[in-house]
This record gives structure tokens, C-alpha cells and sequence, in this order.
């Protein structure tokens, strides 16, 4: 009987080992192409998707987790750098035919 157990027990404790995989970078595709990105208000609508794209893309934590809510800032701002020079260079081309695509940056 008591061996009957410590093989459950073994048994149970194996099916809980986490599974180590390489993390996924998540990725949001901003269409602009309803926008006129010649207008400033065109612009303005894209860098705000940009935005909610980079939230999107980098999550949030808990009020109590100092360490994730770093983790979260640094990821925003350095997506935000990436995302918005990608944005720029849809204004330049004023482009609609390309989104823009916005991926996570974590260290």
C-alpha cells in the first residue's frame, strides 16, 4: 500500500514539472489603411494605435510587482521607439498598403 502511494505521489509530482520553451515575442499589426496619413489628424490616429498596439504587445502587472511593472515601462518605451520610427516611415511614404507592425522588446 505504502509503495502504491509514493508511486502516485512520483507519478503526480513528474506531471507537474514546467515545460521550458523558448518565450513568444507577440506581435499586433496596425492597419492604417482607412487613415490619411497627409493629414495631422491622420498622424495623430496612427501614433494612437501604435500606442494601444505596444500595450497590447508588452501586457501589464499587478500594482504589487515592482520588478514586472519595470519590466512592463522598459518594454513600452523601447516597442514604442521601434513601432514609432515605423510609423514614421508609413508618413513618409504615406504609404496604405504596408502596416505597420508592432512586436514586444524585453531584455
Amino acid at each position: 500500500m505504502t509503495k502504491a502511494l509514493i508511486l502516485a505521489a512520483l507519478a503526480a509530482t513528474s506531471l507537474v514539472q514546467p515545460v521550458f520553451a523558448e518565450p513568444v515575442t507577440r506581435t499586433v499589426v496596425v492597419e492604417h489603411g482607412d487613415l490619411d496619413l497627409g493629414t495631422p489628424a491622420g498622424a495623430k490616429s496612427l501614433q494612437h494605435r501604435v500606442w494601444r498596439a505596444v500595450v497590447a504587445v508588452c501586457g501589464t502587472a499587478s500594482d504589487f510587482d515592482v520588478a514586472g511593472k519595470n519590466d512592463i515601462q522598459h518594454c513600452r518605451r523601447d516597442t514604442l521607439q521601434v513601432a514609432s520610427a515605423k510609423a514614421e516611415q508609413a508618413l513618409a511614404r504615406m504609404s496604405r498598403s504596408e502596416p505597420v507592425r508592432v512586436a514586444a522588446i524585453r531584455n
